[in-house]
């Protein structure tokens, strides 16, 4: 599904990852939002399972975006915070999160071209699935 070339996520890339969230995510008993964002942030595909919390959907939403425009997992990005003293004020954008449940989707090139964020579960399980719904769609090309 991707090559050398790709420069952005294609709206069936981010299906495909969507669709795996979400049939983890039942066949786990788990209620969950997912979003995938192009490389600025901005949204190609979302989806709330019914029994999903409504935070969910803009926790999913802005992990997403959080990751794509950061160029890195929102764990990564609050660690940091952590270890430097900053606040989620310092980058001026009221989307930026730095809950885990957000990571970029690369290119073979190591580009960011995307970004996936996941709500509904512990957030550290959120990172989990995203990351697994990465690996699998764009990893197995």
């Amino acid at each position: 599904m991707m090559s050398d070339n790709d420069t952005q996520i294609s709206m069936q890339q981010a299906q495909a990852v969507t669709d795996y969230a979400i049939k983890w995510a039942q066949s786990n008993q788990q209620n969950i939002a997912v979003a995938v964002v192009d490389s600025a942030g901005e949204l190609i595909t979302f989806s709330r399972m019914d029994l999903a919390s409504p935070q969910t959907c803009l926790l999913a939403q802005n992990k997403a975006y959080t990751s794509a425009r950061d160029r890195q997992k929102t764990s990564t990005l609050a660690k940091w915070a952590l270890s430097t003293n900053k606040t989620i004020n310092f980058w001026t954008d009221t989307r930026i999160t730095g809950m885990a449940g957000g990571a970029p989707v690369e290119n073979s090139e190591n580009r960011v071209i995307g970004g996936v964020g996941i709500s509904g579960m512990d957030e550290f399980e959120d990172e989990k699935l995203a990351v697994d719904a990465i690996e699998t769609i764009f990893n197995n090309s």
